[in-house]
């Protein structure tokens, strides 16, 4: 392991393959394994993530799944704005665009094989499809150039108090790496095991009538409180306390051939196996637990359904493949490579109760949702001459296929009972073929331009919704559209250690195949409100002016994006209706600008790091004629205001110690801003976090770590209640 008090290697960008020569004309941000090992709490690869300008992760608890990325312009309910790759394997699943099932699967890549990450802010490199709109992470994994081996053993305690939820909530880590080089093969494996409870993740609520009634029966534990729409409110339990074990198994393979080629390989497997339980807080005169019918609350006559706990009460199964391969050729004045992936739904199966509790923790009737043969297909051709006159010629070929497979059968026992009827189905696919091209022209030694453009043929096809009851049995039509995507950009260094960068893109955002075969219930029917989404097209611009120091940089960024037709989950009517429902539409034009500031010393005095970031971004819906009402808000769950601060000090060539904060404005949920408190069960509220972290080498080959998260217990909701204050020891052994 790197000495702690080294300065960490200068950055290396690495985009789409692990060639590092290419200049992207976007806005970068880097950070090495060693700055990771030193400032963060790293248990799920999604950590690394933690202190970038200008993006958060809503990871709800250690090795949570549904972990979507925010960026500067889009929140955790716009996945597909963004994309994550893995050595240029995709890891964002592009088949939705919400923050539950479309969230990137982070899980392909364990905390231990990470050498860096890499995040490129906005669309503006052709090599990207329109899911770059907010940003490009790439995280660049290891490979060994000799024996190497390495252990990590990590425990986690949080602590949680609210309403009557009160506890501590344990989380356990194994992982372990070993690998080689032997002449010209490479060889790493690793296996990664977790073992976490989670707080709460959801509270049980009823409307909280105005009339008095004697009606039901008597019970207490409730507590009063407000919705995100300030509607007076009673909860009266908890749910969603997942308990998790994960395994991410890992085998990749490198052979060096002839003529500066080189062949690669891997394999990845991640299991998860997730219960959840639910807990109420409501108990009749005797002490007994009440879960659902009508009760007498204060005086108030409620009926809680049979779904509200059981519906938190679930189990995931779920067996996830990632393969791939990819060759590659860098001589002095030419590179390609050629990256192909699958990922692989082999099993995703989630089971659920339909009855009330308590009875429904031994079994009985439920569902069980199977995502069997959803997945992904990527193939991605990247080739480029160097220094040409003042060229350096980019260019490549890009196909990708997304299938979803959901399908919902009954069961007599929802624990371990056989499939029964099926009752609901949602099945489609999605492919995109693109061309493009990118030439980076060295007009003179103070400037570069950068002209690119990039051309795409979508299609959407074998679209098929089905719901027993209300009855919908639907083949949906294929669909395709095309579109050109030009980037263009000028950087000027005006003198030493300063540029000046303006960059413009266009970037065609392509319907995923959850938004356009999405069946809504309205009461006796279902419908399908509007399989022929068309897709986002956003206008992008940055000016970025930096100064680099002596061991750092300081960044000023002036960004706008502009979208037309943007497609957001928003509330209106369908059937000809009064009556509203929420699903993905077609919005008008939304725009956003914003500033964002990134400051970096090493050495800032002694032995002492300072980086820090503050974004501001002025969002606005300024066009929506299906929701007049939306018109002139904020976007939903975009803040005002971002900002992060680490400080790392080195006292001793042996020890580290950070100090770290997170900061969010309020922000909201809906379209409307009709949510106007933020502090309560699916309200989003601003938050102040600190965290802390200290590694000391007791050997050279023996490290031991303890840190802190949400180190003043700081209660924050964003939809759901966020983890209290939780302590982390780590002891790490390598070869």
């Amino acid at each position: 392991m790197p000495v702690l008090d080294a300065p960490p290697a200068p950055a290396i960008v690495v985009v789409g393959t692990r060639e590092a020569a290419q200049d992207v004309p976007n806005t970068k941000e880097s950070v090495d394994a060693a700055k990771l090992r030193e400032t963060v709490n790293l248990r799920n690869s999604e950590d690394s993530l933690r202190y970038f300008p200008s993006l958060f992760v809503r990871k709800r608890h250690i090795g949570d799944t549904q972990a979507p990325l925010a960026t500067r312009t889009s929140g955790v309910g716009a996945s597909a704005r963004s994309l994550v790759y893995a050595d240029g394997i995709l890891l964002s699943a592009l088949i939705g665009n919400n923050n539950n099932f479309a969230s990137p699967r982070w899980g392909m890549v364990s905390p231990e094989e990470i050498e860096r990450v890499d995040v490129l802010y906005g669309p503006f490199s052709a090599e990207y499809p329109g899911n770059s709109i907010g940003a490009v992470v790439n995280i660049t994994t290891r490979m060994p150039e000799k024996l190497e081996a390495s252990t990590t053993l990590a425990g986690n305690l949080q602590h949680f108090d609210q309403y009557a939820t009160r506890g501590s909530y344990p989380a356990y880590q194994f992982a372990g790496t070993v690998g080689d080089r032997i002449g010209a093969f490479t060889w790493f494996a690793s296996a990664n095991h977790v073992d976490s409870k989670s707080q709460p993740l959801a509270y049980v609520t009823v409307n909280r009538p105005t009339a008095s009634s004697a009606v039901g029966v008597p019970v207490t534990g409730a507590f009063e409180d407000l919705n995100r729409l300030g509607q007076p409110i009673y909860v009266v339990g908890a749910g969603g306390f997942e308990h998790q074990r994960q395994n991410n198994l890992k085998l990749r393979l490198g052979l060096d051939l002839s003529n500066s080629i080189k062949l690669s390989w891997r394999t990845g497997l991640f299991l998860n196996d997730t219960a959840s339980h639910a807990r109420t807080y409501l108990a009749d005169a005797s002490g007994s637990p009440i879960y659902a019918g009508p009760v007498n609350i204060q005086g108030h006559t409620v009926t809680v359904p049979a779904s509200a706990f059981s519906n938190q009460v679930y189990r995931f199964d779920e067996r996830h493949w990632l393969h791939a391969a990819t060759i590659e050729q860098s001589t002095d004045a030419f590179f390609w490579s050629l990256i192909g992936s699958i990922y692989d739904y082999a099993k995703d199966e989630q089971r659920i109760p339909s009855t009330a509790l308590p009875a429904a923790k031994i079994g009985g009737p439920g569902s069980i949702v199977r995502m069997n043969g959803t997945g992904w297909r990527t193939l991605d051709l990247h080739a480029y001459s160097r220094s040409i006159q003042g060229h350096d010629l980019h260019g490549g070929a890009h196909y990708d296929g997304f299938t979803l497979k959901s399908r919902r059968f009954a069961t007599d026992d929802w624990i371990d009972g056989p499939a029964g009827a099926l009752t609901q189905e949602s099945t489609g696919d999605t492919r995109t073929l693109a061309l493009w091209a990118e030439d980076h022209w060295t007009i003179s030694p103070a400037f570069m331009l950068t002209m690119g453009a990039r051309y795409e043929w979508w299609k959407a096809y074998d679209g098929r919704n089905f719901n027993a009851a209300p009855a919908l049995d639907v083949d949906q039509p294929s669909r395709t559209a095309q579109g050109l995507s030009p980037k263009v950009s000028l950087r000027w260094e005006p003198a030493h250690r300063w540029s000046v960068n303006l960059s413009a893109a266009r970037a065609l955002r392509f319907p995923t195949v959850s938004e356009l075969y999405q069946a809504i219930s309205t009461g006796p029917t279902i419908s399908i409100p509007n399989p022929d989404l068309r897709p986002e097209k956003a206008n992008s611009a940055e000016l970025a002016v930096e100064r680099t120091l002596r061991g750092g940089s300081i960044r000023i960024s002036l960004f706008r994006e502009g979208i037309k037709d943007a497609l957001i989950a928003q509330s209106a009517p369908l059937n000809n209706s009064t009556q509203l429902f929420n699903y993905v539409q077609n919005i008008g034009r939304v725009r956003t600008n914003g500033a964002e500031l990134a400051i970096e010393k090493r050495n800032l005095v002694p032995h002492f790091d300072l980086s820090a970031s503050v974004t501001f971004a002025d969002t606005k819906i300024v066009s929506d004629p299906t929701f007049p009402a939306a018109e002139g808000k904020m976007i939903p769950q975009v803040p005002r205001r971002k900002a992060t601060i680490v400080a790392t000090w080195r006292p001793t060539d042996r020890l580290s110690l950070t100090g770290a904060a997170r900061y969010s404005s309020r922000m909201f949920g809906t379209v409307d801003n009709s949510d106007v408190v933020g502090h309560t069960f699916q309200g989003f509220e601003g938050y102040f976090v600190a965290d802390a972290r200290a590694v000391y080498r007791l050997t050279p080959k023996i490290d031991i770590a303890a840190g802190v998260e949400n180190l003043t217990d700081e209660r924050y909701f964003l939809f759901h209640p966020f983890p209290g204050r939780t302590f982390t020891a780590e002891l790490d052994w390598h070869l």
